[in-house]
């Protein structure tokens, strides 16, 4: 009995029909399964690897409990084993290859769990791990699995006593000097008037009726994401801010993430910079790419699209970013204040290289005492509302509170 409840919570995988819909994902022969890799890693992981391709290849139907365990066994190895390398040193002196094994443990893994016929949440669990740290193989094979994965887990019950969205803000606080200056708000520019008044010139602006038709301003809800997504892991930020002492990251369900951090009030927690629609296509498709970046150099699949979900409190502090930015408010709202890249040296940026477009500033409590030239910074602010686009030129200073619930969706582009 005890079984049959995990099974019904976590969805079921031990059914023939799964197992041969999972196995059309994967090259007909084994040779066609080539394990390439975009980089050098040690002598010892090829073996592993074309160990584990066999044990998949070696049944006519679904592997047997013998091979399905020892696939596990293999799985647990490869990704141990790259795991240590990507934890190795910077991220981005990681290199692709080892990325790589790491993505074909989790494969290996997941099939393995649907050969066992055990409950699918850990199989996601394992393509999640595997999209979110390793990097692609057999044409994104670990998002494909996923879509295949997902319509046999139970969708989440709808929660009661989502938070209310009409949290009254907390107004802004005075600024410490500069009078506060509103940012220009504009209906649906044509591309021309945009680009002549806004790109070009490189001077913010708020956009409205860009982003009415977009099915997410009808759809999203916290029942909606608990629904679409409640099962798949996410990356979360906790502490108010990236720059407090105490901050850290966790990896984390959206339905726990939503349980603790969205109902509970008593902690924060933030789903931020963070590229679910890459992770999570069903919520892509409920977005459109704001026809503005078509006046970028870049190609669209050049553009960076970022979520941002998380209770009122969570602040952004003052930072820059290296790419012009549409930032786009779904619901909630968020009290955002931007100074130009020409005001940088009175805005006291970190020293370490880690946080060097990050201000030391607290922008809503300044220490005049220790910056007094922020008091020479001029700025200009707003509320962003639900269905609002806010441009943020490249190396525009900004700093984003949410006032309440909020979710929003951030576009970077060149």
């Amino acid at each position: 009995a005890a079984m049959a409840a995990t099974g019904s919570a976590e969805g079921a995988s031990d059914s023939p029909a799964l197992w041969a819909e999972v196995r059309t994902l994967l090259p007909r022969a084994e040779e066609g399964l080539t394990l390439a890799l975009s980089g050098e890693v040690e002598d010892c992981v090829l073996p592993l690897l074309r160990r584990a391709r066999a044990l998949l290849y070696g049944a006519a139907g679904r592997p047997g409990a013998a091979a399905a365990a020892a696939l596990e066994r293999l799985s647990d190895v490869l990704r141990d084993y790259s795991w240590e390398k990507l934890n190795a040193g910077p991220w981005r002196e990681v290199g692709k290859g080892w990325r790589q094994v790491y993505a074909y443990g989790c494969l290996f893994g997941a099939l393995a769990e649907v050969a066992a016929g055990r409950p699918l949440a850990r199989a996601v669990r394992l393509c999640d791990l595997g999209l979110l740290m390793g990097a692609s193989v057999l044409d994104n094979v670990l998002a494909r699995l996923v879509r295949a994965l997902q319509p046999h887990l139970p969708r989440a019950a709808p929660r009661d006593g989502a938070r209310a969205q009409s949290v009254r803000p907390e107004p802004p606080p005075p600024s410490a000097v500069q009078p506060e200056e509103v940012i220009p708000h504009l209906r649906c520019p044509s591309l021309e008037h945009f680009r002549d008044n806004y790109l070009v010139p490189q001077r913010p602006v708020v956009l409205e009726g860009v982003m009415d038709h977009w099915p997410c301003m009808k759809k999203w809800s916290v029942d909606y994401f608990c629904q679409v997504a409640g099962c798949r892991t996410v990356p979360v930020e906790l502490g108010a801010r990236y720059t407090d002492e105490e901050w850290s990251q966790q990896l984390m369900t959206v339905s726990d993430f939503i349980s603790q951090y969205i109902m509970d009030e008593s902690n924060v927690g933030y789903l931020a910079q963070h590229q679910l629609f890459d992770q999570i296509p069903e919520l892509k498709e409920d977005i459109s790419i704001p026809d503005y970046c078509c006046l970028g150099e870049g190609e669209e699949d050049d553009i960076t699209i970022n979520a941002w979900f998380g209770p009122g409190g969570t602040i952004s502090p003052l930072h820059q970013d290296p790419q012009q930015n549409f930032l786009a408010q779904v619901f909630g709202r968020k009290y955002i204040r931007l100074y130009s890249p020409q005001d940088s040296e009175n805005l006291y940026p970190h020293e370490s290289q880690i946080l060097h477009n990050t201000s030391q500033v607290d922008v809503e409590d300044p220490d005049l005492v220790k910056f007094p030239d922020f008091t020479k910074a001029a700025f200009q602010s707003c509320i962003l509302m639900p269905g609002q686009i806010l441009f943020i030129p490249v190396k525009y200073w900004h700093y984003v509170r949410s006032l309440e619930l909020s979710f929003s969706v951030s576009f970077w582009w060149s």
